[in-house]
Order: structure tokens, then sequence, then C-alpha cells
């Protein structure tokens, strides 16, 4: 929690050391407004080439006459400008006055403000948390993070905004929303919820990517604390909670990091460096000591001030590579001649090892679009140290086979075998995010093909192929009910298709699915160690657009969490999942086992409480698939003898062992 400042003392000369070496861990208590125990408050910023700067505020009725504005000193050789102001109270809204080298004076939101005031205005807020952590005991909360770090990863990804609304459109505070999403996402079994971008933003239409304040919550959410509430809210249902963070770039609004003291200091002063074309942005200059100081603590900022248990870092190749978007003759070489940004990525390594250091357990997740190689390996061993990578290119695969009619998927088979292929490079994240049901792409459920309970169909075989692929499962709001529309910022989800059988199946099929994945390992403890502990029984089946596969538990899981085997509700042995993605119901399908025990059904996306036609599989009275011995098939020792249901995905276990 921050802390009011004991008296008004400039910085001394570690933290202004510190922060020239672009190493000061805690730059939060170092810059910015900081509210004294005696009254008043002190004010820092860094500009270094300005000729004066000052600070104005609600304390001098905006009056920013020499005789009224309170006017800071310069901090030796530091480029950071400092002083006190006893009229300030909580709660003052405030700028500094830059005065840049030609002359000229602008209005600037402070770039480490705890506070901000609801857009358009632009004015940062002093204030100082009082929050009391209510679960778990300050001294336990880090290892309780690590703890739910370390297992099954299934995120539930939200943008605040427009998750629910007010009856009359209005958006709800983060404190409002705390219980009501915290429940929704713990009834359905996900263990973390992603959170897109809370800090501070002047346009809502960037849904929070183009940041103004990367110190100060966006006040549309309500005070610091009411996200505060929301995070402990969260974790008292047992959920992690994401942030997403975007230290790639900020916009050129005029109040705050463009241009700061006049001159390019946060941004490149080359454009062909310091823009973005696409975007219409600027982009951090990751070489400077103070700017990569000014974002490694902003991570750490929000992993130690709001306990968050981890960041998803945006638009990691756009820092990657100078020829991001750029055609030739557009962007500069580095000193190599390649098109590497080796500031960037040196600024990446520092990130996670920091992060790794100070808060160790917190999870830092790339969404990174290339084969950049080594993203998620170990900075000491050259990679760039993630603790997961986005698949973009599992999704882009998955999502184009799911989008064709079923009769011209035999043509696409390789779309849902080739992840498989390089499913050992990283460690991954599967995402069915809010960057697929915007756009005009349609939601997930309107770009399956067919009628409305055909898409159903398609949708409910696509989570689960998700579910039971290697990598760790991501899925936006309203992808858990089959949202029709695609998804606006200015409103909420469709909530009311919860009414209706079909789109409540989906729900109840997403919820078993955590369910099912939670009491079998086997469907995710091997995820970063597939050499042994998965293989495909049939990939080659392409006119029927028929997969198989086996997964199983890795020994180190069973060792370390001393689980042995159980029923089939909780199997901690192997798995087989059988996907039929044709109308065409399959009898007489033969699907080789190793276990020779009796199998069961652990799921079924057609089975009738989800919504499907609820083929039967082949199970006996007693409700158990017999293995026939006598026929070994697909080089297992035995075989089963199903019928495989239409537009389907079944997940299958031994009963017991033998």
């Amino acid at each position: 929690m921050s802390a009011h400042v004991a008296a008004a003392q400039p910085p001394g000369e570690l933290d202004l050391f510190l922060f020239g070496e672009g190493t000061h861990r805690r730059l939060w208590d170092l810059l910015g407004a900081h509210l004294c125990e005696s009254g008043g408050a002190t004010f820092a910023v860094w500009a270094p080439n300005a000729q004066q700067v000052s600070v104005v505020g609600d304390w001098a009725g905006w009056n920013d006459s020499s005789a009224e504005a309170t006017l800071l000193a310069t901090q030796g050789n530091s480029g950071i400008w400092w002083g006190f102001e006893p009229r300030a109270r909580p709660g003052d809204r405030y700028k500094f006055l830059v005065t840049g080298q030609n002359g000229q004076t602008t209005e600037r939101a402070d770039p480490l403000a705890r506070a901000a005031e609801v857009p358009p205005a632009t004015a940062s807020v002093l204030f100082e948390s009082s929050y009391e952590w209510n679960s778990p005991p300050s001294e336990d909360w880090r290892s309780s993070r690590s703890n739910r770090n370390s297992g099954r990863l299934s995120v539930y990804e939200v943008h605040l905004g427009s998750w629910r609304r007010h009856s009359d459109g209005r958006a709800h505070t983060a404190r409002e929303l705390a219980e009501p999403l915290a429940d929704w996402a713990s009834s359905l079994g996900f263990t973390h919820i992603e959170l897109m971008p809370v800090a501070s933003h002047p346009f809502g239409g960037s849904w929070g990517y183009q940041v103004s304040g990367y110190y100060a919550p966006d006040a549309r959410l309500g005070s610091p604390d009411d996200l505060r509430y929301l995070i402990d809210v969260c974790h008292d249902r047992g959920l992690g909670v994401i942030l997403d963070w975007v230290p790639a770039h900020f916009p050129k609004d005029r109040f705050a990091l463009a241009q700061f003291d006049g001159t390019a200091l946060y941004e490149h002063a080359d454009p062909r460096r310091g823009e973005h074309p696409d975007w219409g942005t600027l982009v951090f200059n990751h070489g400077r000591n103070e700017v990569r100081n000014f974002l490694v603590a902003n991570a750490l900022y929000w992993l130690e001030e709001f306990r968050v248990d981890g960041l998803r870092v945006d638009a990691v190749a756009s820092m990657l590579y100078l020829d991001y978007s750029r055609e030739p003759g557009e962007w500069i070489p580095n000193e190599l001649g390649g098109r590497e940004d080796l500031e960037a990525v040196a600024f990446v390594r520092e990130l996670n090892e920091v992060t790794a250091q100070e808060q160790p357990g917190a999870l830092v997740i790339a969404e990174e679009s290339t084969s950049w190689s080594g993203v998620t390996r170990p900075a000491e061993w050259g990679g760039l140290g993630f603790s997961r990578k986005w698949n973009l290119g599992w999704m882009h695969d998955t999502l184009s086979y799911f989008a064709q009619e079923p009769i011209h998927r035999a043509f696409h088979h390789h779309e849902l075998t080739f992840p498989m292929v390089y499913a050992r490079d990283e460690r991954w994240l599967l995402p069915l995010s809010h960057d697929e049901v915007v756009h005009g792409k349609g939601s997930l459920l309107n770009k399956m093909p067919g009628n409305h309970e055909e898409q159903l169909a398609h949708l409910r075989s696509l989570l689960a192929w998700q579910w039971c692929h290697p990598g760790r499962q991501l899925l936006f709001m309203g992808g858990e009910f089959a949202q029709e529309r695609e998804w606006s910022h200015e409103g909420e989800i469709d909530w009311f298709l919860l009414q209706r059988e079909g789109h409540d199946g989906v729900r109840r099929l997403v919820a078993d699915l955590n369910s099912v994945q939670a009491q079998n390992p086997a469907l995710w403890a091997g995820d970063d160690d597939l050499d042994h502990h998965i293989g495909w029984l049939d990939a080659d089946d392409h006119e029927h657009s028929i997969f198989s596969f086996w997964r199983s538990v890795p020994s180190w899981y069973r060792e370390q969490t001393d689980q042995r085997p159980q029923g089939p509700s909780g199997h901690h042995g192997s798995v087989a999942v059988v996907a039929n993605l044709t109308p065409v119901p399959r009898h007489g399908y033969r699907l080789g086992v190793s276990d020779l025990a009796p199998w069961s059904v652990l799921l079924d996306t057609d089975a009738q409480i989800y919504g499907g036609t609820a083929t039967h599989v082949g199970e006996n009275a007693d409700g158990l698939l017999v293995v026939d011995k006598d026929t070994p098939w697909q080089n297992q020792a035995g075989s089963l003898l199903l019928t495989l249901p239409p537009l389907s995905v079944i997940i299958l276990a031994p009963s017991e062992l033998p």
C-alpha cells in the first residue's frame, strides 16, 4: 500500500543515481506526487530539457501566475524537478507547467500520477491508497500468487467497461463489478481473469491500448482502491488476475508523454523509430535508461501495489522488429545491420529478469505474433524470458478450419494437425481473444458454418478442441455462452442469450471443460513437457475429418502432488480425445487404447445437456466402454468400438487401472 511521506524532503543521491542508471525498482516512490503526514504534498517530475517546471492545481484555483504556481527546483544533473506545496490536499487536481527550451509552456499530466480525472478531463489527482487487503494476509500474498500461477491456467478475458452495464447504459465501477464478475468466472471454473488495459487512457475506443497515465487506473472504473477491491475479491474466490500492459507505444496527446519537456523524451526523435505507422502512436525509446526504468518500475508497481498475478504484454512483435509494419527506407537497421531492435530486446529481457527477482511467481505473458525463437526460453539461455506466449498461429489455423463447411474440411485437415508440430517450441497460451470478435470479423458463433443449431455444435467442438490441445486456454467474454453479435465496447455482452437452451448449453460446456480439465491433469500438466505425454492415434483421416490423440500425466507431476490414479471423474493417468468434425455420425469407429481396463466418457460435446443430439457413444448398461483386448489398434494394446456423434469432441479415460 502506498503511504504518506513523513516529511517534505527532496530525493536523495542514491535515488537519483539509481534512476540515472535505470535501476530504481520503486520509481513511484521517487517521482510523482506524495502527500505528507504534516500536510501538503511533494511533487517530482523528470524533464531534463525544460527551462522551468512548476505545478498548479485546485489549491490555487488553477492560477498559473508566478505568485500562485509552485516552482520546482532541479535536482543536480538528474533531470528531475522537485518541490513542495503546503496547500495541496487529498483529492486535489493538478498539472505540471513545463517550459521548453523554446520558451513555450504546456500543461502536462503527471507521468507517475496515482490517479487521474475521468476523461475527457486530463488533470492528475492527488491520491494515496488507504485500502486494507482482505485476503490473504499481507505476509502470505506472494506465496498465494505463486500457488495460483503454478498449476492449471484457464483465462477469462474481460473488458470491464462492457462486461455489464447499468440499465441506463452507464458503465459500472470496478467495485460494483467485483462480486458478480468474480462469482461468474469462478462458477465457470476459470483460474484467472485477464483485464484488458485498466491504466488511464483518454479515448475509450482504444480499449485502453493507448495509455496516457501508466501509474493511474482508469477513472471510469472508480478510484484506484475500487480496482484493488475487485482484485481482492477475485483472490478471495481463488481467481488470479492478469492485467493487459502496453509498454510498446503511447498516444500523441499533448497533455501526456509526447514531447514532454519540449523534446522527444520518452519517444525516439527520428520518426523512423519514434512513430508507429499503423496506430498513429509514438514508440518508447527502450534504449534510454530513464525510459526503461519508467516501464520496468511500472510493471513492478502493478504487481506490488495492486497485487495482480501477472501481466500480458501487448504488441511484443512491434518492439522486437525495427521494420515492423514499415516499408524499405522507412526504418533504420541496428548497429549490426539487422532488423531486430536490440534495445527493445534488452528491455524485454530486463523486464522478465527483474520481475522474476522482485515479484517471484508472477506471470509475464507475451502477445507476440511472429516466429521469434525462444520467447519463453529463460533470458540467461538466450531467450526473452516470458512465462507464456500467445499462440496466434494456432488461433488463426484453428478458426480457419472451423469456418469451413464440413464438406471442405478434408482439404484443410492440416490446419488442425500443424500446430501440434510446433507445440513443443514454446510455453503456449491458446487465445480466442477480443481481437477475433471485432472489426467485422463477427462473433465466434457467427464464424461457424451452417444453421444456428449446427453453429452451436461447431462452437462446442471448437471450445473442446481448445481445452484438449496442448497449451493453456484464454476465452474472451461472451464466448462462454455463444455471443451472437460481435463485441462492442459501447454496450454490454448479450446476457439475455442465457435464457436460450442452446446458449446456456455452451455455458454448461465451458464449466464442464474446466472441471474435467481440473480433475484430469493429463489435459494440462504435460503441456510444457510433451515428448512422452502426447501422441496422435490418428492424424491422417482427412476423408472423414476425424482426429484422435492421447495425453498422459508426467511422472514429475505425480511425484510432486503425490497423486494416485482415480476413477473417470478424476483420472491421473491417460485420456483419449476424439473429434468428429462433420455432421455425419461414425458408427463402428475403432480407437486404439493402451489401457485394457474399461473406459468411460468424461465429456461429450454432443450430450443433450449441452444442446447436442445425444448420440449414444457405445457404453454398456454400466456406462462403460469395454476394451477389445484381442484387437490391437493404432499401435495400442487394445481398442474400443465407438459411435462418434456428429460435430463432436469426446474425452475418454480408463475407469479404473488393471
